[in-house]
């Protein structure tokens, strides 16, 4: 498909991958995928039931966009193992990243994890987290993480990266810049780092950077103020870090998304106009709402305006299309 055709509508849903109620293809999703043109959706166990329900959901997903004339979509899902993982039994059950004891376990997970994800026609996983859980300090990454060693994680996210992405399944990495010297749950509030770039670069960054070399398909930015960095935004709205670090002196070419902005880190703070208005200064290309409700469309209607409206955001706007449909072309076979 020709960027060049792409609506203004067309270039702003596929800014979006969102969450949805239900475990069909029902009037709600039909909406988003109709009215808002969204790039992708997220799944959770709440649209899951069985290996055949979840497949008759993906594929009627696919059909109706393409019916649409619009781009297949992402259909994502957070399948770490361990303390996050959407899918129950019969999938297969594993005991986590902290778990794994060397790159067998790495391999074995990515392998078994891609397959299953193929069957029922989920394209994208929201892992491996490439955190490291600070030793000294309770992190909030410790139970999630691969363990407090830079080079330890590195060696086990690439793994888990290398072989899902091997076997067709785009991998998204999280949560740049690194998240585990902290110990609130971005889930409830925003957590602060006081820690500087040199040190992140020496540790937290070393697995990004890492996963950047073998073109991870996604990174996911952390709802974290790096308050020596960006003082002014978390993470997950920054053009300092999104753009200047993460794209220019990393050089990463891939599609970045922000973590959840219901979140209450994000959501406590800034209305969903001014977090969608910021995405797009921030140069970021995916925004992530994982909960049906007024924030999708408001996103969406937002994303509209500043694109219409401002000639240098919808230049900077189709630079991010063209990255996601490139990623686009290469797994889901446009």
């Amino acid at each position: 498909m020709d960027i060049k055709t792409f609506s203004t509508e067309q270039l702003a849903g596929q800014r979006l991958i969102v969450g949805f109620e239900g475990t069909a293809l029902n009037e709600d999703l039909k909406y988003i995928i109709d009215r808002l043109k969204v790039g992708g959706i997220i799944l959770f166990a709440q649209n899951i039931e069985s290996p055949a329900q979840l497949k008759n959901l993906c594929t009627s997903v696919q059909i109706h966009a393409r019916a649409g004339e619009n781009p297949p979509m992402f259909i994502a899902i957070d399948q770490e193992g361990g303390q996050v993982a959407r899918l129950n039994p019969p999938f297969t059950q594993f005991p986590g990243n902290s778990r794994m004891r060397g790159e067998e376990d790495a391999v074995h997970f990515a392998e078994v994890t891609a397959a299953e994800l193929t069957q029922v026609g989920i394209n994208m996983n929201m892992a491996p987290v490439m955190d490291v859980a600070a030793k000294q300090i309770n992190s909030v990454m410790a139970i999630r993480a691969f363990g407090h060693d830079p080079h330890w994680v590195t060696r086990l996210g690439v793994t888990v990266i290398n072989h899902l992405q091997q076997n067709n399944i785009m991998a998204v990495a999280k949560h740049f810049p690194g998240i585990g010297r902290t110990t609130l749950d971005s889930h409830f509030d925003m957590p602060c780092l006081d820690a500087d770039l040199a040190d992140l670069q020496s540790s937290d960054i070393l697995p990004f950077a890492a996963g950047i070399e073998n073109d991870v398909a996604g990174i996911m930015l952390s709802h974290i103020l790096y308050q020596k960095i960006d003082p002014v935004w978390p993470a997950s709205l920054s053009k300092r870090i999104a753009n200047d670090l993460l794209r220019r002196q990393l050089g990463y070419t891939g599609i970045t998304l922000t973590d959840d902005l219901d979140m209450g880190a994000v959501a406590n703070h800034y209305d969903i106009k001014t977090i969608a208005q910021q995405i797009l200064a921030a140069d970021i290309d995916i925004a992530l709402i994982c909960h049906k409700g007024p924030n999708i469309e408001i996103a969406f209607e937002e994303i509209v305006k500043h694109l219409s409206d401002k000639p240098e955001l919808r230049l900077k706007g189709i630079e991010s299309v063209r990255r996601i449909m490139k990623l686009k072309r290469r797994y889901l076979g446009i």
